[in-house]
């Protein structure tokens, strides 16, 4: 099976090396915390909480994340950070749940097959799980929340909109669905299906959007799952925006992202009785400082690589921003792209195949190299390299 939830060039290293090397922000003051979930509350969601400073109550965000392909267990915790520093912002608290069977989250991955109902269905009992959790927060505002998810985690936000939770006032679906290209499934029959269902039950309003050029949900699939909805008696606003980057599906989770999400979102805030002002001053993200190394496209300035990674520097100019290239005095390289903190992502690929440290050369459209490692090192001949991230 194949459930998209991916960000262009997103995680090809192990989880969890990756999560060993993400620091939490203390701008947001992100924790990690544990809720209990499923039968009996015997399982355990890893759940990422991001809050303003003071006591509180916030009004809360939850954030559902979606399935890349493979172990769900292998899959890092998400952290949505684009999005929840824009609410942290506006005064919110963030909750960003994973849910059984995914990350560090205990429990079992409930699978049910081409069953696209049934999936949502079960997914969303882990998101009921969290809002019934954050209702006995002194920190969270229990009657106001608003429920957001991406890809499967937007399909498990419709389905929980079936049912009348206590202080949910809307639910933001971005890119939602869910993919299964195992034999005999006609999961988009069975999309549509599953999202008149959820309309047919639904007591929740809600807000859609999907791009032009989303790598699995076209238009022609949405306007189906959309009518479909509606048409059973579901309550929602359906956005379809142009062509984002590569692929639109992953745009929530771009730091490009909110200049197409935002404007909407803030209108059904508005619409639903949930703040939309900036309230709270959050510092901006550390920024590694560039330097007068090099111009950005000349690869021969490029310290340590031999020729493998100089063809991976030119391809490397290609690839969406944020990005971030390393290299190590071993001839080690990586380049990672889009999602969360590609410096840290980059560095840790690098630093595994290579037996020395590596170091930032270039971001974003710019050098940043300081030639630390020079002293350590001899310009390497080979080619060692991990490719991207």
């Amino acid at each position: 099976m194949l459930f998209a939830a991916l960000v262009t060039g997103l995680s090809l290293l192990p989880s969890i090396a990756v999560e060993q090397e993400l620091p939490v922000d203390f701008r947001l003051n992100e924790t990690v915390i544990a809720i209990p979930a499923g039968p009996g509350k015997q399982s355990v969601l890893q759940t990422t909480l991001f809050r303003p400073n003071g006591a509180g109550p916030f009004p809360l965000l939850i954030i559902n994340h979606g399935k890349e392909s493979g172990d769900p267990r292998k899959q890092p915790r998400e952290r949505f950070i684009f999005m929840a520093t824009a609410f942290v912002k506006r005064g919110y608290a963030v909750l960003v749940p994973m849910r059984r069977g995914f990350a560090d989250s205990s429990g079992a991955y409930a699978d049910h097959g081409c069953n696209m109902t049934a999936n949502g269905y079960a997914q969303a009992s882990d998101v009921h799980d969290t809002i019934e959790f954050a209702r006995r927060q002194r920190w969270a505002d229990p009657e106001r929340i608003v429920v957001a998810g991406q890809s499967y985690g937007g399909l498990a936000t419709i389905a929980l909109g079936t049912r009348a939770v206590p202080g949910v006032r809307g639910l933001i679906n971005f890119a939602g669905g869910l993919r299964d290209d195992g034999e005999r499934c006609d999961w988009r029959a069975q999309l549509v299906q599953a999202f008149a269902n959820y309309g047919a039950a639904n007591k929740i309003p809600s807000l859609w959007m999907y791009g032009v050029n989303d790598s699995l949900f076209g238009p022609a699939l949405v306007a189906r799952m959309h009518a479909a909805f509606e048409r059973a008696g579901g309550s929602a606003r359906l956005v379809e925006f142009g062509a984002f980057k590569r692929d639109a599906h992953g745009m929530v989770a771009s730091r490009d992202g909110a200049r197409i999400w935002w404007r909407e979102t803030a209108r059904f805030l508005e619409q639903i009785g949930m703040p939309t002002r900036e309230t709270v001053a959050v510092a901006d993200a550390p920024s590694v400082p560039r330097t007068d190394f090099a111009r950005v496209d000349d690869i021969d300035a490029v310290p340590y690589l031999g020729e493998n990674g100089r063809a991976a520097y030119r391809e490397y100019l290609h690839k969406l921003t944020p990005r971030a290239f390393a290299v190590s005095p071993s001839g080690a390289w990586c380049w990672a792209e889009e999602g969360e903190d590609p410096h840290a992502r980059a560095l840790a690929a690098c630093a595994r195949s290579s037996g020395q440290p590596c170091q930032l050369y270039s971001v974003d459209d710019y050098v940043v190299w300081q030639d630390k490692l020079a002293a350590s090192a001899s310009t390497a001949t080979g080619g060692a390299g991990t490719g991207s991230l």
